[in-house]
């Protein structure tokens, strides 16, 4: 009989012992998280900095919005967001800083800088506030991002890795409707408070060939800066501006992944600086980054921007807009190889579509 008391007072204590585990590791999880304070052009940042953000432990983000960026206009046609966001959560369509018509010259270059500014508002947006972004695809978050700091958004964080960073973290997403917030009526500075930031195809046509410090820099795929394809379905010319130089990064048109580690978060400046090592252009030149439709030509401007240098932009237009003009200058092949065929875009073969995926 004792024994059976032992043995039932053994279990009791045990499963108490286990519940009480289970509570203090509870309490564990349910705990504030903290994290050091970052630069305020620091852009890209941790799981944990946005979690100590949400959890008010950072000091000066009490003013702060986290979003989703997607490309469909709505959240509900995002199959990212519906699956799972952060709680809290507004959504960000790259629509709203780009025209996405496609049928036009100019067609998906950032919106008139007013526009941008109206689409903030709606968000509750101003120059104050400390924005947070986070979204699946690296080139279209870092498009938000720079179109925010270029209209004058003081503070914008990107978190590094997206979604799937969060999670692994151990960090819980939600499902359901975007949060909505007030709407703000004075963003705080004429916008864009940066046009430094933004080079337009006039500014490219002026500077190429007369200032030598100026590199107009192509972030785009080996195939297309030979002039191989376009990369895109609706783009049917392929080449590059002349006297444009290769600065790598994406393997399609449709990721920068020569800029990313493999667990998706974006490669520091030394990592960048492996990839530019024998590119025709150093970090003291003036660089103008661009792509097809300037996706991609963004992560590179973000990552040197948050490392302190201001003498970077991005040429908006890339080569959609470049192709669209028959006497502009064109580059078929690699510049420093013999085989380059230098010619205008109007000279060009057709039939050099890709579809983008």
């Amino acid at each position: 009989m004792k024994k059976k008391i032992f043995a039932v007072t053994t279990i009791l204590v045990f499963a108490l012992s286990m519940l009480t585990a289970c509570g203090n590791k509870s309490e564990e999880k349910a705990k504030p998280v903290s994290a050091p304070a970052v630069k305020e052009r620091q852009v890209y940042v941790t799981p944990k900095w946005v979690k100590s953000v949400i959890d008010k432990n950072q000091k000066g983000y009490e003013d702060y919005v986290v979003a989703e960026v997607g490309y469909p206009a709505k959240a509900s046609k995002d199959k990212d967001f519906v699956k799972g966001h952060i709680k809290g959560s507004i959504y960000v369509s790259d629509q709203e800083v780009e025209d996405a018509t496609g049928s036009k010259e100019g067609a998906y270059n950032l919106l008139a800088p007013e526009k941008v500014r109206d689409n903030m508002l709606a968000h509750g947006i101003t120059k104050d506030t400390k924005v947070i972004l986070y979204g699946k695809d690296t080139s279209g978050v870092a498009r938000v991002a720079f179109a925010y700091i270029w209209c004058g958004v003081s503070d914008v964080k990107i978190l590094d890795g997206g979604i799937a960073a969060w999670e692994k973290a151990g960090y819980e997403t939600v499902k359901g409707d975007p949060a909505k917030r007030k709407k703000a009526t004075d963003f705080g500075v004429a916008v864009p408070a940066h046009p430094e930031y933004y080079t337009s195809i006039q500014d490219v046509r002026q500077k190429l060939g007369k200032d030598s410090n100026f590199k107009l820099v192509s972030i785009r795929s080996k195939n297309e800066w030979l002039g191989k394809t376009s990369g895109y379905d609706y783009i049917d010319k392929a080449g590059e501006p002349e006297g444009a130089v290769w600065g790598k990064g994406a393997n399609s048109a449709a990721d920068v992944a020569q800029f990313v580690n493999k667990d998706g978060t974006i490669k520091s400046l030394k990592g960048f600086q492996k990839v530019w090592k024998d590119c025709d252009f150093t970090l003291d030149n003036h660089l103008a980054f661009y792509c097809g439709t300037g996706w991609r030509a963004c992560p590179p401007f973000l990552v040197l921007y948050q490392n302190g240098y201001d003498n970077i932009s991005v040429y908006d237009g890339g080569w959609y807009e470049w192709q669209m003009h028959d006497d502009y200058p064109v580059q078929v092949g690699d510049p420093k190889s013999s085989n380059v065929k230098h010619t205008t875009v109007g000279q060009l073969e057709t039939g050099k579509a890709t579809k983008k995926k």
